[in-house]
């Protein structure tokens, strides 16, 4: 308590200046941590480990073990933060897109990728954790099956973030051979995030790519996205039955899965913290 009391009161001066503008206020509310730290804690809870905020809505006796599989403190998060900030020194930029892997750039650092089904809300995912540096220019679209190349994004020195293009509906033709070769072949490959939707759940088309991710043996974990969409009882059935997938029918798949909100950055801390620590900039804890 003392350590949450602190960290709220180094983040108040920051906050204090972003309060000036309403317009930032309005497009990026709860991006930065230090505002985050401002609310009260059943809030704080509720957006930083949205995991832990649904507990109240389960049934007496639900295990909950693998809700805290990944909970690190909240100081550990705040210094995550500083890896999607960036300065003079730490630049964070669009590098190039690929539609083969002889056209990816070769990049030594640690990467990271995002798969998803088409309009499962992936870019604008990835939007939300670059949302601190606004110069990053991530293309979201209204119309499924936007992204058709494979983005990638570097992070300083430190990590590469990956944005593959969706799969399902509107999916590139050559999207199996695009995606096989890059899992298969990309040796910096970290983990990949594979994002279901909070109001559909699973679909036909996650499950062939959770068995193409088993089958190549690639280390990755669910992110259950748009849950300021789903109500909150739909919400928890799916979390229960992703999370029980994971545990009784996976290999590869970490066994915490993330949930987040791109509008309300509801888990984007807790996944930028993860995403700092997968890639060894955060070391912590097994995962």
């Amino acid at each position: 308590m003392l350590r949450l009391q602190r960290l709220r009161r180094l983040a108040g001066a920051s906050c204090l200046l972003r309060r000036r503008s309403a317009t930032w206020r309005s497009s990026t509310k709860n991006a930065s941590f230090s505002e985050v730290l401002q609310l009260e804690d059943t809030k704080l809870t509720g957006v930083v480990f949205p995991l832990q905020g649904l507990e109240r809505y389960l049934a007496p006796g639900v295990n909950t073990a693998s809700f805290r599989i990944f909970n690190p403190g909240l100081d550990h998060i705040h210094r995550a933060e500083a890896l999607f900030k960036p300065s003079g020194r730490h630049v964070i930029d669009y590098v190039s897109s690929a539609v083969r892997m002889d056209h990816a750039p070769q990049l030594s650092q640690p990467e990271v990728c995002f798969v998803g089904r088409s309009n499962v809300g992936k870019s604008s995912l990835i939007k939300a954790l670059f949302s601190l540096a606004p110069d990053v220019e991530v293309r979201v679209s209204k119309t499924p099956g936007h992204t058709k190349k494979m983005n990638f994004f570097k992070v300083g020195k430190y990590f590469t973030l990956v944005d593959m293009p969706g799969y399902g509906y509107r999916a590139p033709q050559d999207f199996a051979d695009m995606v096989e070769a890059y899992l298969q072949e990309r040796q910096n490959l970290k983990r990949t995030f594979l994002l279901v939707d909070s109001v559909v759940g699973f679909q036909k088309a996650d499950h062939i790519a959770i068995e193409m991710l088993e089958e190549f043996g690639i280390p990755y974990v669910f992110v259950l996205t748009k849950i300021d969409k789903a109500p909150k009882g739909l919400l928890v059935k799916n979390v229960l039955e992703i999370q029980d997938f994971a545990e009784k029918h996976t290999q590869g798949c970490f066994p915490q899965l993330f949930p987040v909100s791109s509008i309300e950055y509801s888990g984007i801390h807790l996944l930028r913290c993860f995403i700092a620590h997968v890639t060894g900039n955060l070391p912590m804890m097994n995962s």
